[in-house]
Formats: structure tokens, C-alpha cells, sequence
């Protein structure tokens, strides 16, 4: 009995001394983990501090114990430089990616806990493109903000100069920018629609997906076919071919053809408004959904999206954090900033705020588009030295082949081997390297 006595009392002294030593830190940091400030850091893309700070000042009103802190990104080189970062656990907490960088992002991005937002709430709140650009595996790996794509800028002046609409199908587009175009001795000197070449067409890329996804049984997992040939064949005709020929590779950029009022129809996303009115304040122009085909329609989207990483400290908060700025109070108090120092905000991302875009002369023909947006990779602009930048100068390569005299289905024979290499690399499992 003595022997048990004095081995309780020697327990007693021994979990006393590390209850003692080591219980009060140990409880301290548990309530720091779980009930502590946490500080997230938000990279963004364009904007500058004091346009997004109202948004920060918002969310931590309402999460008093959370800190975000922006850093807003050059467009020159971030996938590669976000991607780098974040696998070496030293980038952001949530960060912006394109709807198209799925395939290279995957693996380093974090999915959203179905507590914070779930499938089919995902489902509901945003366009069918959001979902088939950021869900892989029933996971939802990022939440749209915004949504962009092509639309057609029209010359109002121009279009009423020869009694036209604005066209619906691309027949109506043809020859509507056949009337518009006025030529001199020296060449165009007005030119009606702004397609068929690539070192002046801005936006050429979009304009060639749009156009394939248009066109009923393309198949981009195989692109030297017939069809694909035809969409090649038409973008270039206006250019090469003289009775419908609109446009010259010895023009100035489209963009700057609208600019100067001597081009009636451009294609572009939704923020070239801004950049064509601070050029051109005169500028009388508006803007319409893009041309269709018979049947299906089909309009081309390019987009960003907010993503959490998946070495973030913070997983939740950050994907909380995510669900704060697509909701409708943050796009809204978003658009809300950005109309501060522009003619608008980025169209709504969410079906629920279309209404309230409908009527706008520019935004509105991007929320219009909405439910019969598609993707692929050939988004300009994204500069990521990526998926899109690869395919786009295989691209690039057969249009300048089929306008020096190619066969349009002889030069698409490069861009589809040069395209399944892609696609192989960015969206196929790449074996394990085999040790020794």
C-alpha cells in the first residue's frame, strides 16, 4: 500500500511540473491559432490601392480579426512570377488567375470548403462559363469576378452613313463592312471591319477561338480538318480576297483605327472603351454582342477569377475572403470604386446583377452574352507565357502562312501538331521522371 502511495504522489509531481512548464503555452497558443488576427495577403491585377481599399475596409468591418493586405501586380510576367511564389510558400494568400489557367494552376490553388461555397450555389450565382472554367472534380478551385469577352464596337457615324443595323450574323457583318469601307488611290482609307491579319488586329486570337467555336463540329483536339480550314479561310478573306477585302496588314493597329473614326467594326473586351475615350473623347460609338451563326449561338469569353492558394496558412479565411469579393456586395461596391475614375466598373460576374447592367451602352452587351459565353485557349493579353501564348503563335504562324499564299488546310497541318503539343503539356498527367 505504501509502495502505490508513493508512486501516485511521484505521477502527481511529474504531470504538476509539465502542466507547469508547459500547459500555459500550449493553451495560449491554441486560443492564438484559433481566435487570433490573421493577416491575408490579396494580390490583384489594374487596380490601384485606393480604388480597392473601401472593399478591404468592408470586409474587415465585418471580420474585425482579419487584416488583407494588397499588392497589385504587374500583368507582365505574373503567372509565372504568382505560380513561382506560391510554390515556394512565400506568395499570396488569395490571387488573381484567367479562366483559362486552370490546367497550369491546379495544383497549387486551394478548393473552396463546401461550408463556404458549394457546387450548386456556385452553379446559380455565375455564368456556365465561370463553372467550366474553375471547377475540375466537382471542386470549385475559383470564384469569377467580373465577366469579359468579345463584343462588337460600332462607329455610329459610319453605320448611319450607309443606312445599316447593326449586323446580327456574320453575312450581315460582311457585307455591311464591305459598304463601310472607302478606298483611295493609296489603299483603305476606311476600313469597315478590322479581321484577317494578326500584327494589327488587336485581340486577333479571341476573334479566331470565337469564330471556331462558332462554327459547328470543330474539334480542337484536332484542328487539321476541313472545317477548321474554313474558319481560316474566311478571317483571312477579309484581307486576301478582293471582292470582300475590308482591311490591310499595312494599317495601323485596330485599335487605334477606332480610335481615329476610320474604322466602322471592332472587336475587343469591355475595358478598351476606357482607353477610346480618353484617345478620342468625340468618339461616337457603341457597342453590340458579337455576330452569330445560324443555330447554336456561341459568344468568346475572357475572364479573371479569384483563387486561394494552397500553401496559404489561412485556407478558409482566404476563401471567405474570395466569396466577399465575388459576392453581390463586393462586385458592386467593386463597380461602385472603379466608375470613380472610369466611364464603368467590370461587368457583373453574377446572373442575379445582370438587370442592372442590361441598359448600359457598353457593359451591357457583355452581361448580355452571358449564358452563351465559351472559352479556349487563345485569351489575348493574358501574357502568361503559357497555355494561351504557345497555341496563339502556332496560330499566329498559320494565318501569316495562308496570307503569303498557304493553303489554309496545309498550314493548319502545323498548328494542330503544334497545338496537341501543347495541350499535351498543359493539360495531360505528365509521367513521374523514372529514378536510377
Amino acid at each position: 500500500m505504501k509502495r502505490i502511495i508513493i508512486i501516485a504522489l511521484s505521477l502527481s509531481i511529474v504531470l504538476g511540473f509539465i502542466f507547469w512548464r508547459f500547459g500555459p503555452s500550449i493553451s495560449l497558443f491554441n486560443q492564438a491559432k484559433d481566435n487570433g488576427p490573421i493577416i491575408l495577403t490579396y494580390w490583384g491585377l489594374w487596380e490601384d490601392e485606393n480604388l480597392i481599399k473601401p472593399l478591404l475596409v468592408e470586409y474587415q468591418k465585418q471580420n474585425p480579426k482579419i487584416t488583407v493586405n494588397y499588392v497589385k501586380q504587374s500583368s507582365i510576367n505574373y503567372r509565372t512570377r504568382v505560380q513561382t511564389q506560391v510554390r515556394e510558400g512565400v506568395g499570396p494568400d488569395v490571387f488573381m488567375i484567367h479562366n483559362s489557367w486552370l490546367p497550369m494552376f491546379s495544383s497549387d490553388l486551394a478548393a473552396a470548403p463546401a461550408d463556404i461555397v458549394n457546387l450548386s450555389g456556385y452553379k446559380d450565382m455565375f455564368y456556365p462559363v465561370a463553372y467550366d472554367s474553375f471547377v475540375k472534380n466537382n471542386q470549385i478551385f475559383a470564384a469569377s469576378v467580373g465577366i469579359d469577352g468579345l463584343a462588337l464596337f460600332y462607329n455610329e457615324e459610319m453605320l448611319n452613313g450607309i443606312g445599316a443595323n447593326v449586323p446580327k450574323n456574320w453575312r450581315e457583318f460582311r457585307d455591311t463592312a464591305t459598304k463601310m469601307t472607302v478606298r483611295d488611290s493609296s489603299g483603305i482609307k476606311t476600313a469597315g471591319a478590322a479581321l484577317g491579319s494578326t500584327g494589327n488586329v488587336d485581340h486577333w486570337p479571341d476573334i479566331i477561338g470565337l469564330l471556331l467555336l462558332q462554327e459547328p463540329g470543330v474539334d480542337f483536339n484536332n484542328l487539321n480538318s476541313s472545317l477548321a480550314a474554313g474558319v481560316l479561310k474566311f478571317y483571312t478573306g477579309f484581307v486576301i480576297d478582293p471582292i470582300r477585302k475590308v482591311w490591310d496588314v499595312t494599317l495601323p493597329s485596330s485599335t487605334q483605327m477606332f480610335a481615329e473614326g476610320r474604322l466602322g467594326f471592332y472587336f475587343a473586351p469591355s475595358w478598351r472603351a476606357h482607353e477610346l475615350r480618353i484617345a478620342n473623347p468625340n468618339l461616337k460609338f457603341k457597342v453590340a454582342p458579337v455576330p452569330q451563326l445560324s443555330g447554336k449561338q456561341v459568344s468568346w469569353a475572357s475572364f479573371w477569377g479569384q483563387a486561394a492558394s494552397k500553401n496559404s496558412k489561412n485556407v478558409k479565411e482566404a476563401w471567405k475572403f474570395v466569396k466577399f469579393l465575388t459576392s453581390a456586395e463586393g462586385e458592386k461596391l467593386a463597380y461602385q470604386q472603379a466608375s470613380q475614375v472610369r466611364l464603368f466598373g467590370e461587368p457583373y460576374s453574377l446572373v442575379s446583377l445582370a438587370s442592372e447592367l442590361n441598359s448600359d451602352p457598353i457593359a451591357g452587351a457583355y452581361v448580355a452574352q452571358g449564358p452563351i459565353y465559351k472559352s479556349w485557349y487563345l485569351s489575348s493579353n493574358t501574357f502568361d507565357n503559357g497555355i494561351n501564348d504557345e497555341i496563339i503563335k502556332y496560330f499566329e504562324d498559320g494565318i501569316n502562312a495562308a496570307l503569303q499564299g498557304t493553303d489554309p488546310q496545309t498550314a493548319l497541318q502545323t498548328v494542330a501538331a503544334g497545338v496537341k503539343q501543347v495541350l499535351d503539356k498543359y493539360t495531360k498527367p505528365q509521367p513521374a521522371a523514372s529514378g536510377r
